[in-house]
């Protein structure tokens, strides 16, 4: 078990705070924070002028003569704290760093990299080397992309491209590769899709190609492209339903399970 040394010394600098400050204020009554501050620094100049019996100086003389000759100046920037993490390196050139996404050079594609981040800075090292820095955004499921980071200038060196995508997607059915096909269109650069474009395929897997289908036209319908959108309507099994004939299909919200629509209530059975 450790002792530590000097711990009397520090219970009697509190012991001595307890004395000198805060019971000369325990009477008093301050109306702000700053007018509390203000009475502390007072009494705090005082205390740190007393002459001390043992050491025949006071604390500021001891400070001048000991310490500050020993201190070293401040950095010029604050310390801001840093948060450290691995991922991989999506097909889409990306990582995901608190719910947004950051490119990295698209050679790193499913590579680890270590990101490091602050509240204003994303920072991407790969084998030990720092290899781009991005500024933080705020939100969910942004993409801060840089035009040099992408592979649409050197798909013959890709894996993947869109049109091999698209290709792959209309396998499941033609709503399935104009759905993708329209998804990557939307983005400022077509990779920025792949990864919902490949969670929307994989959703093939589960329930079938032609659920898959039926739930990629639904979405276009509803003009609602993105896999959340795909996944729910598989979830509640609203791609087995009718496609909406005759009325404004924004209107029509059977995207959730907990979405219960219009039909759901019967207005025979309202009482006034």
């Amino acid at each position: 078990m450790r002792k530590p040394k000097d711990k009397a010394k520090v219970e009697t600098a509190v012991l001595v705070v307890q004395r000198w400050i805060l019971a000369r204020l325990r009477n008093r009554t301050f109306f702000s924070l700053s007018e509390l501050n203000a009475a502390i620094r007072e009494l705090l100049a005082d205390v740190n002028g007393r002459v001390m019996r043992g050491y025949g100086k006071s604390r500021r003389e001891l400070f001048e003569s000991l310490d500050r000759p020993a201190l070293k100046p401040l950095p010029a920037m604050a310390f801001e704290p840093r948060d450290w993490n691995r991922c991989k390196v999506h097909i889409d050139y990306h990582v995901e760093v608190v719910d947004n996404f950051y490119s990295v050079p698209y050679q790193l594609v499913g590579q680890e990299v270590e990101v490091r981040w602050t509240s204003g800075v994303v920072e991407i090292f790969h084998a030990g080397r720092r290899i781009t820095s991005h500024v933080r955004v705020s939100g969910r499921g942004k993409y801060v992309t840089k035009p040099e980071h992408m592979a649409s200038s050197h798909r013959a060196h890709a894996e993947w491209t869109p049109s091999r995508v698209i290709d792959w997607a209309s396998q499941s059915g033609p709503a399935v590769g104009e759905l993708v096909e329209r998804l990557m269109k939307e983005k400022p650069h077509p990779e920025v899709g792949f990864k919902s474009c490949m969670g929307i395929i994989r959703l093939g897997k589960k329930h079938g190609a032609g659920r898959l289908d039926a739930a990629c036209r639904r979405a276009l319908v509803y003009g609602s492209l993105s896999y959340t959108t795909v996944k729910n309507i598989l979830s509640s099994s609203t791609d087995q339903l009718p496609l909406p004939v005759g009325e404004d299909v924004r209107t029509t919200l059977a995207l959730h399970e907990n979405v219960r629509g219009s039909s759901y209530y019967d207005t025979e059975d309202i009482r006034c």
